[in-house]
């Protein structure tokens, strides 16, 4: 089985509270690491959520102690309401959503995530539909392709590198990952030593195009918050800027609004040294996390704005 070690499980554990019990609902269960300390925990339910099969099917091995007390289901997070609603489930005591990709996804073979090997270039998390980012290169003009690599990725030399993209295909398909690198290597300039490789950015933005990474970020953390039942909380984990800046509006202008929501988090926890030590990938990790406010609560502050 791929090696998976969930990011800053101690912080997840801490703000859901699982020890409570309740129905817990992990909307990217991935290969269910969160999910297990979850149910370790306490957790009484939990309702664990992915757009990717293969990530399910490994999930299904990792849960299996708790088979009784784990339903797992192929949708995207987005869908959250839906899944509830057809489970007759109209409030939870605690959500977590660890967005990005998954240890799976990076580093099994075939999925075109990452450019560490020549593969097709697939990037889709979910395989059973939609476009591949072979597709997308392939038929996006030169402005889109610019637009793209600028907004999702926010790399300078976008419009450069969609150039360097349009005349490469002319002659030749780009269709794995080896060769969209190459070309975007090719065409950024080199200065002294460089933190990431070139081609991170154009990855990062093409993954985030062909996913719909940002597309309904917002309402997915409205919709969360209000299924929470009192006192109980939700927990948001991203992994790059643009998802982080999405979920930190999103927060802020519930709890400002005073919409039943308070965030817990003023500002982002992120993996402490020993943990990115053990484990790279944390290090780019921002937790936030939220609660739903007691309804006495919220009776209080409408009777002082009435006063």
């Amino acid at each position: 089985m791929t090696v998976h070690v969930p990011v800053m499980t101690a912080e997840v554990l801490q703000f859901l509270q699982p020890e409570r019990g309740g129905i817990f609902v992990d909307c990217t269960v991935g290969l269910g690491g969160h999910a297990r300390a979850l149910l370790e925990a306490g957790a009484t339910r939990l309702i664990g959520l992915d757009r990717d099969q293969d990530a399910l099917e490994l999930a299904r091995e990792t849960l299996a102690p708790w088979s009784d007390r784990v339903e797992l289901v192929h949708a995207d997070y987005r869908s959250l309401g839906e899944v509830l609603d057809r489970r007759h489930v109209d409030l939870v005591d605690g959500t977590l959503a660890d967005l990005g990709v998954s240890s799976l996804q990076f580093d099994a073979p075939g999925r075109g995530f990452s450019f560490q090997r020549d593969e097709p270039l697939d990037m889709r998390m979910d395989r059973s539909e939609g476009s591949t980012a072979a597709d997308l290169v392939a038929r996006a003009s030169e402005r889109e392709l610019a637009d793209v690599i600028f907004a999702h990725g926010e790399e300078r030399f976008s419009r450069r590198i969609a150039r360097a993209i349009v005349e490469a295909r002319n002659e030749s398909p780009i269709d794995t990952t080896g060769r969209l690198a190459a070309i975007v290597r090719r065409v950024i300039p080199r200065r002294g030593h460089m933190r990431i490789d070139p081609a991170t950015r154009t990855f990062q933005a093409l993954r985030i195009w062909v996913n719909r990474e940002l597309e309904g970020l917002d309402r997915f953390v409205e919709l969360a918050a209000k299924r929470l039942r009192a006192a109980a909380r939700l927990v948001v984990i991203t992994f790059q800027s643009l998802e982080d800046r999405i979920v930190k509006h999103t927060l802020r202008r519930l709890d400002r609004n005073r919409e039943g929501i308070r965030v817990l988090t003023k500002k982002p926890l992120i993996a402490g040294d020993e943990e990115v030590a053990g484990n790279p990938r944390a290090r780019s990790a921002k937790l936030r996390a939220a609660e739903r406010v007691e309804e006495r609560e919220i009776a209080d502050f409408r009777l002082q704005i009435s006063d």
